[in-house]
């Protein structure tokens, strides 16, 4: 089998079908405009076996739209096996046979385990197609783009796999070999044509609008011969794919969830780091992170997608976004280590300039992206010291034995026996606290050097290798100990704000002392504009001394992108819908969110499941204990029972304070328009009462609760008893008020028909399991829960399977400026806890 790619270009499977064509010849043909995409990359990890693959397809349709570019690597260790077998056929040994049984059992074991009928049929053929083949070229001689087409196999397997898998579950999928479009020209370091990529790979999209799964690792050059991106390439192909198809994002999984404040192996106290800027990424990677890449960050670096990295295996436990805006921080933020690295030394010749001769050096090293991890200069000595990790230092070396007559040194000599220790942190190394922590910490282990990087992205020491466990520990420990810094914006300064800010006043102390945590009052903001100040508001002051800037919202996402906090909440203690929407916008900076705002959580559930998938995919949390119940603990009650495994069958209740004070006055002995001045006069009502005679209010609270305890429910889904007549609706305040008499009449009839039947009349909220749910009046025995309040009392019954026959009643104050602002108070409590 030749394996220059003309003879094999254009693999694509489609229910079964091999499609081969010419892509030179197809995309001088079509010109076409390349839609955006989301690109997702697998890894040999991910895809280890049938229950892998499962995964990965289950991710697949849950994170994609249809038009995903999927990129795979070999699946396991298939490349290692591929290369053990080209290595015995070199050598001649007989155990070849044998490697060769291996992978065609492995190959065939997946093809088992996933595929059936024509599909299992269709993949088998081809796979015996491609060990014969395989097994032919080993026979014979071969040159390294032949033998490059062989460790090509892996990949081609794997795509053609998923796609097959993905077009059996019913979502329709096409594999693409990569070197019908990405073209490359050869040498030390594969130099990829992006601009013939580009049209090369839009035309090949043009035929197909669904989703595509890509071959990793591979190219070919302008002969069509067979390349290897080399190490990491399937990460490379991923970005570098999103680049060419002007891709919206690049998602790359792995058996990680991305990158942590230190090797969550080594060091159990590690956290994930939920945003990353590229020039943080990219100095990790520089120092030998296992995890990022520097050629991967480089099409991230040329383009505008966005890059993340999740765990395949558990794609609910995290991820890290790298961003692309300057950091942020002002300090380390990982610390990284690499066990064994090599150093090579040598000396510049005493004719030359020492300092001109190390930029040669290094320039020449650059060009074939073998920069080193880090370097020692000794100019007294005239000696320079360079540290590789193992695999890359081979190369390295022999490039400089080449290059010492031109680059005026000589004595070169490579040593083994180091290990590695780096702070990385925008700003680490102007951070004396840190610096000083991680000298002392270093006094006492077996230093070569250390390293100041000038941009000062990290703080590098070299050490004769030891065990870095004790050492990672204690300095992760001496770090990071610090308590989180946590900015707190504030919308709405009313009431419940106003309460609020004494209450902060009064626990911030406790609070960060407990939780260590410093808070800081970042911003409030009322309907006038607001004020931001990273040195903190006087929660007090502000109250008094309010002198607002007016609030352009595009704005205020800007500032708040650019916050100098390890996170940041914000708090919408408002009744406004237009906070309210930009709630996914605050999940996307990483903003927790608190509110007591009832429109978000009883919103359409297009716009719910938006902010609730925003959350999730930026794990930022979301409390809302406030707006049902004020401080009493109905929600987290709801939570709790379905976190233990009870299933919720029902909510009821008296949700209205304002309804529960007026039916419980209401005897007949006076109308009930007179009950509704009064509580107007009193302050019990809304500005405007038919706000709570509407029964709107205790209708999204009863849908709040309903979708906490798991029921997919709209609006439009719960019948409402309106007690304002529809003449009197659209009035003007006072207007109604004038006419407040018109209640009066259906109240009576209703409350008189409850007497004689020996009831009284309540206005009540419930929802069962069968979706049924409404919000009016209903009629009560005498001794019912919900007969008997206190005034102004809500009463809340929970049902489950393990409360079906006697209901988890909750009963207590439902509004209140102190009791609601408790509410508050205890999300936030909850969201710092967690940080």
């Amino acid at each position: 089998m030749n394996q220059h790619y003309q003879e094999r270009s254009g693999s694509e499977l489609t229910v079964g079908d091999e499609i081969k064509m010419n892509a030179e010849v197809k995309e001088a043909e079509v010109t076409v405009s390349v839609q955006h995409r989301q690109v997702h990359k697998f890894g040999g990890s991910s895809l280890a076996d049938p229950v892998c693959y499962r995964r990965v397809a289950a991710i697949v349709e849950q994170q994609g739209n249809g038009s995903e570019l999927i990129v795979v690597s070999a699946a396991g260790k298939t490349t290692n096996r591929l290369i053990q077998l080209v290595e015995l056929a070199e050598a001649g040994d007989e155990a070849a046979g044998e490697a060769l049984n291996a992978l065609r059992a492995y190959q065939q074991g997946l093809i088992d385990g996933l595929l059936e009928g024509e599909l299992h049929q269709s993949l088998t053929t081809q796979l015996n197609g491609d060990l014969g083949s395989l097994g032919q070229i080993l026979e014979g001689q071969f040159d390294r783009f032949e033998r490059n087409g062989l460790l090509a196999f892996g990949e081609v397997w794997s795509a053609r796999l998923l796609a097959a898998l993905l077009t059996s579950r019913g979502e329709p999928a096409i594999w693409l070999d990569a070197r019908s479009f990405l073209r490359a020209e050869d040498g030390a370091l594969v130099k990829v044509d992006e601009a013939l990529s580009s049209e090369l790979l839009k035309a090949r999209l043009a035929e197909h609008s669904g989703r595509v799964v890509v071959t990793g690792f591979i190219a070919a050059d302008m002969e069509g011969r067979s390349l290897l991106l080399g190490r990491n390439g399937s990460d490379y192909s991923a970005s570098l794919l999103a680049l060419l198809a002007d891709g919206d994002s690049t998602t790359i999984w792995s058996d990680v969830a991305g990158v942590y404040s230190a090797d969550p192996r080594r060091v159990k106290e590690a956290r994930l780091l939920e945003r990353l800027s590229l020039a943080e990424a990219n100095e990790l990677a520089r120092l030998g992170s296992s995890v990022l890449h520097s050629r991967t960050l480089q099409p991230v670096a040329d383009s505008r997608q966005r890059l993340t990295l999740r765990c395949s295996y558990n794609p609910d436990e995290g991820c890290t976004h790298i961003l692309r805006r300057a950091p942020r921080s002002n300090g380390a933020r990982i610390v990284s280590s690499v066990d064994q690295i090599a150093l090579i030394e040598l000396k510049v010749l005493p004719q030359g300039d020492f300092e001109q001769a190390v930029k040669t050096i290094e320039a020449h090293l650059a060009r074939y992206r073998l920069s080193p991890l880090t370097l020692q200069r000794q100019p007294d000595r005239r000696v320079l010291r360079l540290a590789y990790t193992l695999e890359v230092a081979v190369g390295a070396y022999d490039l400089l034995r080449d290059f010492q007559l031109q680059g005026g040194f000589t004595g070169l000599i490579q040593k083994e026996g180091y290990s590695l220790v780096a702070l990385v942190g925008s700003g680490v190394t102007d951070n004396a606290e840190q610096c000083h922590r991680f000298y002392q910490l270093l006094a006492d282990q077996p230093q070569e050097f250390v390293q100041v990087a000038k941009d000062g992205l990290s703080l590098v020491a070299v050490l004769r290798q030891v065990v870095l466990e004790p050492l990672m520990i204690a300095l992760h420990s001496a770090l990071f100990s610090r308590p989180a810094r946590v900015g707190l914006v504030l919308f709405g300064k009313g009431n419940i704000g106003s309460q609020w800010l004494n209450l902060y006043g009064r626990e911030k102390a406790r609070l960060e002392s407990e939780l260590n945590v410093a808070l800081t009052l970042y911003g409030v903001f009322n309907s006038q504009g607001g004020l931001l100040d990273e040195e903190g508001l006087d929660p007090i002051k502000v109250q008094k001394h309010f002198e607002p800037s007016p609030l352009i919202w595009p704005e205020l996402l800007t500032q708040l992108e650019q916050h100098g906090f390890d996170s940041l909440i914000a708090l919408d203690l408002t009744a406004s819908e237009t906070v309210s929407r930009y709630y996914p916008d605050f999940a996307q900076l990483g903003c927790h969110i608190i509110a007591a705002n009832k429109f978000a959580g009883a919103a359409e559930s297009e716009f719910y499941q938006r902010i609730k998938q925003s959350c999730r995919d930026h794990q930022v949390q979301w409390r809302y204990n406030a707006t049902v119940g004020a401080g009493l603990p109905i929600q987290s009650s709801i939570q709790m029972l379905r976190q233990s495994g009870d299933r919720i069958q029902g909510v009821s209740g008296i949700f209205s304070g304002t309804l529960s004070w007026l039916f419980q006055q209401y005897d007949g002995s006076r109308p009930f328009s007179e009950l509704v001045d009064d509580a107007w006069q009193q302050g019990l009502t809304e500005p405007d009462p038919r706000e709570d005679l509407s029964g709107q209010d205790v209708r999204r609270k009863l849908l709040i609760l309903a979708r906490e305890a798991g029921f997919e429910l709209d609006s439009a889904d719960i019948e409402l008893e309106n007690l304002v007549p529809a003449a009197l609706r659209k009035l003007s305040v006072e207007e109604f008020m004038d006419r407040l008499g018109e209640l009066d009449g259906p109240l009576q009839t209703a409350f008189e028909g409850a007497r004689r039947v020996g009831k009284v009349l309540r206005f009540v909220a419930r929802f069962e399991q069968g979706g049924k749910a409404r919000v009016g009046l209903e009629t009560l025995e005498p001794h019912h829960p919900f007969a008997n309040l206190l005034p102004c009392d809500n009463v809340f019954a929970i049902e489950s399977d393990s409360y079906r026959t006697n209901p988890l009643v909750i009963q207590g104050p439902g509004a209140g400026r102190e009791v609601t602002a408790g509410a508050i108070q205890y999300d936030l409590w909850q969201i710092c806890a967690e940080l």
